[in-house]
């Protein structure tokens, strides 16, 4: 190996640290995911410190580009591989609509964009609502990220007019709900 930025940490890799990333954004504990992999969770917690220090120091983008890839690939990881979320059917039919229905993917895409504006975590807004994770949820983003580059340009500005008219019904939902935004009772 010859750029130093890729040794392990305290025996962890970074395909161990993309792949605890991955399985974290998808739900998975981090005692389950520290078990499978023989360390504690103190370990775990510096070996992350110390990862995302390297990827803030590296020039060359090599760290980031490689836990990008192990990121993907995490499924495929020797050891952490069979580790998956508890999830219920509602949870599942809504993750299969959000992969094949692109209005759904536009209507939540928009409402995470105005959970954020509103000061809510709008992944968390997601999982709650829908129970579809992160880790999930940028995977599926993914795949229509990929179809929108086969769309026309005229394909493209209707799903983009769609999601910005859906995160506008979602931000005057979220504005109800925490009493108004600040300048509602500003006549100009």
């Amino acid at each position: 190996m010859s750029n130093p930025l890729l040794e392990p940490v305290h025996g962890v890799s970074l395909q161990d640290y993309a792949a605890i990333s991955a399985k974290m954004a998808a739900g998975v504990s981090e005692t389950d995911i520290c078990k499978a992999l023989g360390i504690e969770p103190a370990i775990y917690e510096e070996a992350s410190a110390l990862w995302v220090s390297r990827m803030q120091q590296d020039s060359t983008f090599e760290v980031i580009t490689l836990f990008g890839q192990y990121f993907g690939d995490a499924e495929n990881h020797p050891k952490l591989n069979a580790l998956t979320p508890q999830v219920s059917e509602t949870n599942v039919e809504n993750l299969e609509r959000l992969k094949t229905d692109r209005y759904f993917y536009e209507e939540l895409a928009g409402a995470r964009v105005a959970a954020y504006e509103y000061g809510l975590d709008g992944a968390q807004w997601i999982q709650d609502n829908y129970g579809i994770n992160l880790g999930d949820f940028q995977s599926v983003a993914m795949q229509w990220m990929a179809k929108r580059n086969e769309d026309d340009d005229a394909t493209i500005l209707h799903y983009l007019d769609y999601m910005q008219e859906k995160q506008k019904e979602y931000a005057e939902k979220f504005a109800a709900e925490q009493g108004g935004n600040v300048a509602d009772d500003v006549d100009f």
